[in-house]
């Protein structure tokens, strides 16, 4: 062998190493991320262990959960775990928490425009439409704004519409606007200000407050949201008089609440699961909440006798006087707040002219089929 096919032979042997050395590495890294093991997430949310709201919760953790394989692992533990359902905002953005679940309009005292996410008539759009204003209409940018604002050191993403709320839970019907005078009533958001219009004395408490309030007299009466949730807090026990339909809160949904080093330290493909996580959450909460919520309404009729009444309409019509009242004297103190309802208004025209045109009514086809005149089937 020459001297020049010896050098030939050493160069190629040291590029055979380095070329086992390279695919051995690429082998090997997988393993060692592996080796790292799950990013775990320690979350609590805003709701009782027993609450749906909590279930919802847990069924967004799930989608997660599995989503990434278990290579993100998010636990959460109910209101009050780790800090009050009130203090969610705050332990989420300090990092105590990792996230949370809850409502926007449960940081009102924190800053009054993050309630115009769904505490009010929504300017006739329902919870949904409100989403849709806040993906396409540019509440998305609205609300990073507003938190950044407050120097909050969170992602949120708004999900889960919601349906109508009842005006509450009372010791007798409510007939006229002169009755909620001296009121002692639970709400939250804006809707505090639109009570404390209709001349009640408000208190805002977290759900699993209200009804031990209720029980010892602090209050007499009170709001909270749903058919399931008022039925397994225990509202049955000491009210047996519930006013549905209200403007309070006619378009609220849900939050779900990342710390945001935490969120920004996440690989892209991680941040695309849980926003995508989100949405199917979303949709998923909707159709759980109209088969749970239709159930626990009937049993509520004729199991715990319950009376159910419709809000009067001279009710309906002083809150939307009234909460046009509360956004104006908001709108001229925060400019954010202007901004937002400046936004919301010029979407909900839009929206709500073409659902109005487009969409028929379900009243006719429910009488012809389940009304007192409809046709008995066999």
């Amino acid at each position: 062998m020459t001297k020049s096919s010896k050098g030939s032979t050493s160069s190629r042997r040291r590029f055979l190493k380095v070329a086992a050395a390279g695919a051995a590495a690429s082998v090997a890294a997988p393993t060692i991320v592996s080796a790292q093991g799950p990013i775990n997430m320690r979350w609590q949310s805003t709701w009782p262990a027993k609450d749906i709201f909590h279930e919802y919760a847990l069924d967004y953790a799930k989608k997660v959960n599995d989503m990434t394989g278990g290579d993100l692992k998010i636990e959460v533990l109910p209101a009050g775990a780790v800090v009050p359902a009130f203090g969610l905002l705050d332990a989420v953005s300090k990092g105590t928490l990792d996230g949370g679940h809850g409502v926007l309009v449960y940081h009102y005292g924190k800053q009054t425009a993050l309630a115009l996410w769904g505490s009010g008539p929504g300017y006739a759009m329902d919870a949904n439409m409100l989403l849709a204003w806040h993906k396409y209409g540019g509440g998305k940018e609205l609300l990073a704004k507003l938190y950044a604002s407050i120097g909050a050191n969170v992602v949120s993403f708004p999900y889960g519409p919601m349906p109508t709320q009842p005006l509450g839970w009372f010791k007798k019907p409510m007939s006229k606007v002169e009755d909620f005078q001296g009121l002692k009533f639970r709400t939250v958001g804006i809707s505090i200000d639109v009570f404390t219009g209709l001349g009640a004395a408000v208190n805002a408490l977290p759900g699993g407050e209200i009804v031990s309030a209720m029980d010892r007299g602090l209050l007499d009466a009170a709001e909270f949201n749903n058919a399931t949730s008022d039925r397994v807090l225990g509202f049955a026990d000491v009210s047996k008089i519930c006013m549905l339909q209200s403007y309070h809160q006619n378009a609220e949904q849900f939050e779900i609440m990342f710390n945001k080093t935490k969120y920004d330290a996440l690989p892209e493909k991680m941040k695309a699961i849980i926003s995508n996580a989100v949405e199917a959450a979303s949709q998923d909460m909707s159709w759980k909440a109209i088969d749970r919520y239709s159930k626990d309404y009937e049993e509520m009729q004729t199991k715990d006798k319950v009376k159910f009444y419709k809000t009067p309409d001279s009710i309906l019509q002083k809150q939307l006087e009234i909460y046009d009242q509360v956004v104006e004297k908001k709108s001229a103190e925060n400019p954010l707040f202007k901004e937002i309802v400046e936004s919301q208004l010029a979407f909900a025209k839009r929206a709500t002219q073409w659902e109005n045109d487009t969409v028929v009514s379900r009243r006719m086809a429910y009488n012809h089929y389940f009304g007192p005149n409809a046709k008995k089937k066999t």
